[in-house]
């Protein structure tokens, strides 16, 4: 009797189990794997203080670092592109996300201001490394994305009012 239970029960699970979804955290609902490129978080003021505080970190061209690895050690001296905005986002935030709203609208700002984006593997090094970038480049890269920021974040508030 036992063993024909412990069978029923198997079966059951085996059929119904995979009806069932496990959770997923909210940052990767968007892809299974959990990175999709595309994916485009809600924006807040953090965020601008996060684009604000890289351009610190990134302040002159001695400080950028040409050949980006997205490796960020924390006694750097130098930094990339990507690891100027990780540093200011655990120092705004405490909580760096490689897909946060910085992050990924930082990547929207790329491709729309260059052609080559698409021949990126990653945008964000791609864009530091090409030969071609300047360092003026990544100035306006964080004046760009500080714009974009603070219009979705008055946008999205409107939104919320409504």
């Amino acid at each position: 009797m036992k063993a024909k239970t412990h069978i029923l029960i198997l079966a059951a699970i085996l059929i119904v189990g995979p009806t069932f979804r496990a959770q997923v955290p909210s940052d990767k609902t968007a892809n299974p794997s959990g990175d999709d490129s595309n994916v485009r978080p809600p924006v807040t003021t953090a965020d601008v203080k996060i684009v604000q505080r890289a351009r610190e970190i990134l302040s002159s061209p001695s400080k950028w670092n040409r050949a980006d690895t997205r490796v960020c050690p924390p006694e750097a001296k130098t930094f990339s592109l990507y690891c100027a905005l990780e540093k200011a986002t655990n120092e705004v935030s405490g909580n760096f996300k490689h897909r946060g709203a910085a992050m990924q609208e930082a990547r929207f700002v790329i491709d729309e201001i260059t052609p080559k984006a698409k021949n990126y593997d990653h945008r964000l090094m791609g864009y530091n490394n090409d030969p071609t970038t300047t360092f003026a480049d990544i100035q306006k890269v964080f004046e760009l994305l500080e714009e974009r920021i603070a219009k979705r974040l008055k946008q999205e508030s409107q939104g919320s009012k409504k």
